[in-house]
């Protein structure tokens, strides 16, 4: 295998960035069809996912500026350009979804505070 050979398999940061972006993305609608088939959880049990989903989207945008770096070291030799962008995108949706979930439950909660009054 040639030098060439190994760098474009050696940029594992972007796929590895994809993978977590999915896992953000879908973190929250698994955790809510989770509560849906289960009898022993309640819909507000699901917010219990929001740290992680969160989490993952942070990993995944690290990963893609880790692959990114990558890829400037190697003058475009490590390749994963296009995965590290999906690998962001998804990253940042996956976040984006669990701030969403954050302020839902926040909202919640306070309207339950103030029907409580």
């Amino acid at each position: 295998m040639s030098s060439s050979s190994r760098d474009a398999l050696s940029n594992r940061s972007a796929g590895a960035a994809v993978v977590a972006g999915v896992l953000s993305l879908a973190t929250m609608p698994v955790a809510i069809a989770v509560t849906r088939w289960s009898q022993a959880y309640e819909l507000l049990d699901a917010a219990l996912a929001i740290p992680l989903a969160a989490a993952l989207g942070g990993v995944a945008v690290a990963l893609c500026r880790r692959a990114r770096a990558r890829i400037q070291q190697t003058l475009g030799r490590a390749g994963g350009e296009r995965a590290a962008s999906l690998g962001r995108a998804l990253g940042a949706a996956g976040f984006l979804a669990a701030v969403t979930a954050a302020l839902a439950v926040g909202v919640y909660g306070l309207l339950e505070l103030v029907a409580s009054k």
